[in-house]
């Protein structure tokens, strides 16, 4: 009897070893296959740009073509739990930004658990935004746009890029501490939006620099400000929001990359040092810097830097959606 316990030590010491062994040789086998990075967004936007620059890298590294794929729709949530629901090997990889984190406030029907459905790789890159306005309207600074808020509170129309798009949570939060509740107009994607505010027939919007800096600098929209807490180093004499009264106001298109829950740990370590060999490719930087984007900070770029990221995003949005009454069913 007394041979029994120190029998099960050795069992169970011996099933360590080999689960061990078996992660390494997950870790050098992977991939065993192409790698297929979705998208939850068009192709051409912002977040595809973002993943068709880090996959070059990431096949040089990994050894096997990395394929971006763009699976469209429901904001970001079809993809999203795509991945959620895909084989726990590592070959599915999602790139998604800040809107992983709203999609539990904005859907009340989740298929999906975004806390526990997904392993965390690490935080990508933060896209700074701006608010413009259409050029003719008759509000050249944020003061004075303020007042003409004020005076045709009814008229002013705000547009974003569509249900869970940065643009509207952005608008969200604008009207949210501005204590005015502005016409929101959705478009199917920033494109169409930007179109009406070149046009004239929208008059707000707020949206991610590299969709915006262009028109910006060819004197095409008017800008009131930017959404960091920081000046830009594109727009050094652009005042933040934050600075110009709207205290705290921080909205950042943040993007972060995971694997399906399950997948084992060799190989999300993998997936994480090609993703940091892909963000230190001085192409990758150069091109990254043309479009106005930062690479996420080191600690960032970790799977507990993205997963507080996403715990403390949820915890920022969830209220500031719940009271705009801006859920889906």
């Amino acid at each position: 009897m007394n041979m029994i316990k120190p029998l099960k030590n050795v069992v169970s010491f011996i099933g360590l070893v080999i689960f061990s062994i078996s992660f390494s040789i997950q870790a050098e086998e992977y991939p065993t296959k192409p790698v297929t990075l979705v998208v939850p967004f068009a192709a051409g936007g912002p977040t595809d740009a973002v993943a068709r620059l880090l996959s070059v890298p990431m096949t040089k590294f990994l050894g096997q073509t990395v394929i971006v794929e763009n699976t469209v729709g429901a904001g970001g949530t079809i993809a999203a739990n795509r991945v959620a629901k895909s084989p726990k090997d590592g070959h599915l990889v999602l790139l998604h930004h800040i809107g992983i984190s709203t999609a539990p406030a904005l859907y009340s029907k989740l298929p999906y658990d975004t806390l526990n459905d997904f392993e965390y790789i690490g935080q990508v890159v933060n896209a700074p935004m701006t608010l413009i306005g259409r050029k003719n309207l008759p509000a050249t600074n944020y003061k004075e746009l303020l007042a003409y808020i004020q005076k045709n509170r009814d008229k002013v129309t705000l547009a974003n890029a569509g249900p869970g798009a940065v643009s509207q949570l952005c608008g969200m939060l604008f009207t949210s501490q501005l204590g005015i509740p502005l016409t929101q107009i959705p478009y199917k994607g920033t494109g169409p939006a930007i179109t009406d505010i070149l046009g004239g027939q929208v008059d707000l919007l707020c949206d991610q620099t590299t969709n915006t800096l262009s028109h910006i600098k060819a004197d095409k929209v008017n800008l009131y400000g930017t959404t960091t807490l920081k000046r830009l180093s594109s727009l050094p004499n652009v005042p933040t929001l934050n600075e110009q009264g709207l205290k705290g106001f921080e909205v950042v298109a943040w993007h972060g990359m995971y694997t399906s829950k399950g997948t084992p740990t060799a190989v999300n370590e993998k997936l994480n040092a090609a993703l940091k060999f892909a963000l230190a490719d001085t192409d990758v930087k150069a091109r990254l810097a043309e479009l106005n984007v930062e690479i996420a900070p080191p600690d960032d770029v970790t799977p507990l830097g993205l997963k507080r990221k996403v715990e403390s995003e949820i915890k920022k949005w969830a209220p500031i959606i719940k009271a705009s009454g801006s859920y889906i069913d």
